[in-house]
């Protein structure tokens, strides 16, 4: 067993949240709830098989916070109502008997939003078409639509959203954590994004300003559920309609957002790139996890991205990442830790797996056993 690997299936602590290794499943968008947006037992079954396969820490797709502006795909699960909260018990339950702990991902597409069924149109940080075109595998068609710049009034809401979501995460639905979604070109990511975010009021301007809104969803989250679950937030450069985007102001950026994190307390970051361990900048040589080591030293940080090779993983852990994340490593090997313990090779991904739609395939469950 390489060192990597040896390290990847020690024990590690989040906040309280006791990981039996350091092995994550990352959030994957597989459009499997109803459309009411309740889990289902195709849901449970694929989240459990993680859970059985070994992985210390699953982290769910994204969950929509409101019945406003926050759902962003048809079939996405939310956690916007109680009865959204309470399908997901009997989930997290299977998941805590066979061993894993289950954070809840908590999201607003804003303007990527390509399945609302509770609004017509879109909300954003600023009035701007968003790059691309919408996903077909998550039933979109087209361009994107330009979204309404949210009012002050709608961004209290977004965040009272957050809020209410993470109270039913821990509160009915049982999950061990709570992550809320920075990332990927979604609301807050929009905010953080110097050509996405035009304003120039309080949510505008400077990178100091732009990272605002991120601050007060932690600090508002922390405040509700202070004491009884850890509270992350996954932060990107790219989107999954700018794939290339990199902060405009380099490493200064990143001082800023991941300082500005951890002065607010957050208590886990996961960051994720394309390909983790690859430099954030032209000009430097620093990948972005090892960035967010450097300015935001003292928080437990999960790293993501293409990462199944675990000679790039252990890279990342030489940087100082706590926790490695796993998408398509994970699709393939559901028992991935197991394999890893026994000495057996890993398989490769079959990236039809997400294709025409990326819902929840029996193939997948087959391999669950």
């Amino acid at each position: 067993m390489s060192d990597a690997s040896s390290t990847l299936l020690t024990p590690f602590d989040i906040k309280g949240a006791i990981l039996r290794n350091r092995l994550a499943v990352a959030p994957m968008t597989r459009v499997t709830a109803t459309k009411n947006g309740l889990a289902t037992p195709t849901m449970c079954d694929y989240y459990g098989g993680f859970a059985a396969g070994g992985f210390g820490l699953i982290i769910t797709e994204g969950l929509y916070t409101d019945e406003a502006y926050s759902q962003g795909y048809p079939n996405q699960p939310g956690l916007a109502t109680q009865a959204q909260a309470a399908a997901w018990a009997p989930l997290t339950a299977a998941i805590r008997e066979q061993g894993a702990v289950a954070f809840a991902q908590i999201m607003h597409a804003g303007a990527l939003s390509q399945g609302n069924r509770f609004r017509d149109g879109n909300v954003a940080a600023s009035a701007v078409q968003p790059k691309g075109q919408q996903m077909k595998f998550y039933y979109g068609e087209g361009a994107y639509p330009v979204p309404e710049q949210i009012s002050d009034a709608q961004i209290q809401e977004a965040i009272q959203g957050f809020e209410d979501a993470a109270e039913r995460a821990v509160g009915v639905a049982g999950f061990d954590g709570v992550e809320i979604h920075g990332a990927n070109g979604y609301l807050l990511d929009q905010f953080l994004t110097a050509h996405t975010n035009t304003r120039r009021d309080r949510w505008g301007g400077s990178i100091q300003q732009r990272v605002t809104l991120l601050v007060e969803v932690v600090k508002a989250v922390k405040a509700k559920v202070a004491g009884r679950a850890p509270v992350g937030i996954r932060i990107s450069q790219g989107k999954v309609n700018d794939f290339l985007h990199k902060w405009e102001g380099g490493e200064r950026d990143a001082e800023v957002i991941f300082g500005s994190l951890a002065d607010a307390g957050v208590d886990f970051l996961h960051v994720t790139e394309f390909e983790a361990w690859r430099p954030a900048f032209a000009e430097g040589k620093a990948s972005l996890a090892s960035l967010a080591k450097r300015f935001a030293p003292n928080v437990p940080l999960v790293v993501n991205g293409s990462l199944h090779d675990l000679n790039r993983a252990g890279q990342l852990l030489d940087e100082g990442a706590d926790v490695v994340a796993l998408g398509r490593g994970a699709l393939a090997n559901p028992d991935l830790p197991r394999l890893l313990r026994d000495g057996r090779p890993l398989r490769e991904f079959d990236a039809s797996i997400l294709g025409p739609i990326a819902d929840i395939k029996d193939s997948e469950l087959a391999l669950r056993g």
